[in-house]
């Protein structure tokens, strides 16, 4: 795996995302938004943030794998919510969770959320940009 994640000493070390990613492979990958629609552009999940994030996160791996590698590569996120508010963390944790356990991946990566006023659509939620780094 060409990404290294930590939690450097000196900074806090919050269980959900990782402060610092470490690259050592030679191909970085950006990966454009990735929203709550599946193969055939159908929406997903709406009005459930879970589900929603759930299929982003999902998507990515899809993208990844498509070339050659997976959710594992992922060496940041960001993740823009609409309407952001602090109880919506626990959503955001649930759809992460759900999406880990069918990839067979651990989750955890450095990540900034922003909360936005609106997306592309007006049924999205949550949108994910992923920044990977293959061998």
């Amino acid at each position: 795996m060409p990404v290294t994640l930590i939690n450097p000493e000196g900074l806090p070390k919050p269980d959900v995302y990782r402060q610092l990613s470490i690259s050592t492979g030679s191909k970085i990958v950006f990966l454009a938004g990735q929203v709550a629609r599946d193969a055939d552009g159908r929406p997903v999940g709406e009005g459930d943030f879970a589900a929603q994030v759930e299929q982003t996160y999902l998507n990515i791996g899809t993208a990844l794998n498509e070339i050659g590698g997976s959710f594992d590569d992922v060496a940041k996120l960001t993740i823009y919510v609409v309407d952001w508010t602090p109880d919506k963390m626990a959503l955001l944790g649930e759809g992460v969770t759900r999406a880990a356990e069918k990839m067979g991946v651990d989750p955890v990566k450095p990540i900034t959320l922003l909360g936005v006023a609106s997306l592309g659509e007006p049924d999205l939620m949550v949108e994910v940009e992923a920044t990977a780094v293959l061998p």
